[in-house]
């Protein structure tokens, strides 16, 4: 049974004078309305166009989908309490914004380790890559990444909101991160925290260590190409990948490895809001629209004017051929 008095919290957010406080209600909006369209055209193009309809594609538009509901799940209340003053957030939204904020990112670890499997297959083996990367494998991969993510994030919301809440309401965070709330409980959290630092590890240094090793064979496959245009090619296919892995890894590692008495806790909250909103916005950016297969299959769905065009002179010469003879008039 849960023992908490507490109805609601109040999220601390970031402290900032009203000039700067309406500054960042603009960027962020403007940040999240990017990153929402670039990423649902991703999806969009991707579901459109039969060229797309390959694995690396398949992938990216699931990691597309994925960074519009994690960054949905906080940037929104971010905004809304930003231009309204109100800092609050019930019980219960508490408990969903911070499940769902835990089950996207550790999803997107896990996604982002099969990403680096499917681009091992496409370079150390490209004769057996259509074979083994079956769309009922993806399929079954991509339910893996979201099963993981549910078992890991389940365990630890449930423990953590189980505790009895009956002091300060006050998060310093803005949003409902793990950590804060721990702060708040009225009951020894040690077991907890050791478990959410144990689950949390796994999975986070778990999916870097596949991640490294397949790029360590695909480093190691680029070096045998004898022709250095060869490289160049076949590393560009896996660069954008690399660069996302590097960002999200790397601020995870930032927020996860600093010293929990010592450090400034606004520096940790920078660093998370970055997070929510950078990798969403650059994904787009990073992975399609400076990928000329991409940006082809985009010029095909919105340019309709040449198939018009064709049809216009189909008809001209129909109705030339028509009026010289060649063709019998319809009655």
């Amino acid at each position: 049974m849960r023992m908490t008095q507490l109805s609601e919290f109040i999220l601390l957010g970031i402290p900032l004078s009203y000039q700067l406080q309406t500054l960042l209600f603009i960027v962020l909006s403007l940040c999240y309305a990017i990153s929402v369209v670039g990423n649902t055209t991703i999806v969009v193009v991707s579901f459109a166009d039969v060229q797309l309809h390959i694995p690396m594609y398949f992938f990216l538009s699931n990691l597309a989908l994925l960074d519009i509901c994690f960054t949905t799940a906080i940037i929104p209340k971010v905004l809304f309490n930003l231009i309204s003053g109100s800092r609050s957030i019930s019980f219960h939204g508490c408990l969903a914004q911070s499940y769902a904020y835990f089950l996207l990112g550790t999803t997107e670890f896990l996604l982002l380790a099969i990403m680096s499997f499917d681009r091992y297959m496409a370079i150390c083996h490209p004769l057996r890559y259509n074979t083994i990367m079956s769309p009922k494998l993806c399929l079954q991969l991509i339910m893996s990444s979201w099963i993981g993510g549910f078992l890991d994030t389940i365990v630890q919301t449930i423990l953590t909101f189980r505790l009895p809440f009956c002091g300060s309401n006050i998060i310093n965070h803005y949003f409902c991160d793990v950590a804060p709330l721990l702060k708040l409980a009225c009951a020894d959290t040690h077991v907890i925290g050791m478990l959410d630092f144990i689950l949390a590890s796994t999975l986070v240094l778990g999916s870097l260590f596949f991640s490294l090793v397949s790029y360590g064979c695909i480093v190691s496959a680029i070096l045998k190409i004898s022709s250095m245009d060869g490289r160049k090619k076949t590393f560009s296919t896996c660069a954008a990948h690399l660069t996302v892995v590097f960002i999200v890894y790397g601020s995870c590692i930032f927020m996860c490895a600093r010293p929990s008495k010592n450090s400034k806790i606004d520096s940790t909250k920078i660093v998370a809001l970055v997070n929510s909103i950078l990798t969403p916005l650059l994904n787009p950016f990073i992975y399609s629209f400076r990928n000329k297969t991409f940006k082809d299959a985009l010029k095909r769905i919105m340019d309709t004017r040449p198939l018009v065009k064709d049809q216009s002179n189909y008809i001209y010469k129909y109705q030339d051929k028509q009026k010289q003879g060649n063709l019998p008039h319809k009655n």
